[in-house]
């Protein structure tokens, strides 16, 4: 069957990064994970304490090399071991580990300045929430497109304000609508995260989000299954009194409808995540990302459905 889906050289029916990336820059293009010692409000008191239920202690940051301060340094040792896999391909620094744009003005500048101008580098992908942007930052952030592309990643995960109470996310929708539509005055790629399977999250819930966030114009998503980590309160909540998490053939149900009601323009940076063995908990599908995407793109070819097609 023909690959209806016009976003795609392969058998992929939604719009992937990768495609993305080859179209943009001509070539491949990865990302070197970063570890730029930020923090959160939520963790050190100026919104709460602990941060999200299921943040680790690494700020979502676990392939980063957090024990080498200068991030020149870090971005390099980082680096071969991606130009091993691929040579001759374009890097973009992924300041990764949490809030990266939490903290004076001064200190953003220094760990991203030196990457203006860099050899083989691109871009400049920044991971952050919406309660740690402000006027001053965002137009200095789009200052640097001048240079190189800047994508930010937002992190939501849900658009229910009840779900972020329960996970200690320490902001509501309405202040990711407000920065999402500030930044869509400016050149900066923003990109949102959510996550499926939250506590007491329905499908209904998963679908309002998908479709909150589909109004609100963005570049690309990220979309994550929930995981319980060792060292998280979630898994502290999870031994307490455990509840059924989804599985693979329900979340690839629900990832399906989300796609199907997510504009073909908006770029898929992910469909699932990337959680260490030696501290995962549940569900243990999550490990087998290869598996995911493969069930993912099969059912959709079954279902001959592509990202977009609800909204036609």
């Amino acid at each position: 069957m023909q690959n209806p889906f016009k976003y795609s050289d392969d058998n992929k029916r939604y719009h992937t990064f990768n495609y993305y990336l080859r179209h943009h820059y001509g070539q491949k293009v990865y990302k070197v994970p970063l570890d730029a010692n930020f923090t959160c409000p939520n963790r050190d008191g100026t919104c709460g304490y602990g941060g999200c239920i299921f943040c680790s202690s690494k700020g979502s940051g676990e392939f980063t090399i957090s024990n080498i301060s200068n991030i020149i340094e870090q971005f390099e040792t980082n680096k071969k071991m991606m130009e091993a896999k691929w040579p001759n391909s374009l890097a973009i620094p992924y300041f990764q580990s949490f809030s990266n744009t939490y903290g004076p003005l001064e200190k953003i500048k220094k760990y991203l300045e030196p990457f203006i101008n860099y050899p083989k580098v691109c871009a400049i992908a920044i991971a952050t929430r919406p309660d740690c942007l402000d006027d001053e930052k965002i137009t200095y952030l789009n200052s640097l497109t001048k240079y190189l592309d800047i994508y930010l990643e937002l992190g939501l995960q849900s658009s229910n304000d009840n779900t972020a109470k329960f996970i200690n996310r320490g902001h509501d929708f309405a202040c990711l609508k407000t920065q999402v539509n500030k930044l869509n005055k400016t050149n900066i790629k923003t990109v949102v995260h959510i996550i499926n399977g939250l506590p007491n999250e329905t499908i209904d819930d998963m679908m309002k989000t998908i479709k909150d966030v589909n109004d609100l114009n963005i570049f690309g998503i990220k979309i994550h299954m929930l995981h319980i980590s060792e060292n998280t309160k979630l898994a502290n909540m999870y031994k307490q009194a455990s509840w059924d998490l989804l599985s693979l053939e329900q979340y690839v149900d629900i990832v399906i409808k989300q796609l199907e009601h997510l504009s073909p323009n908006v770029v898929i940076e992910r469909l699932t995540g990337d959680p260490l063995k030696k501290e995962l908990i549940a569900p243990s599908w999550v490990l087998n990302k290869t598996q995911v995407l493969n069930e993912i793109d099969k059912k959709m070819a079954y279902l001959n459905t592509y990202q977009g097609k609800a909204l036609e």
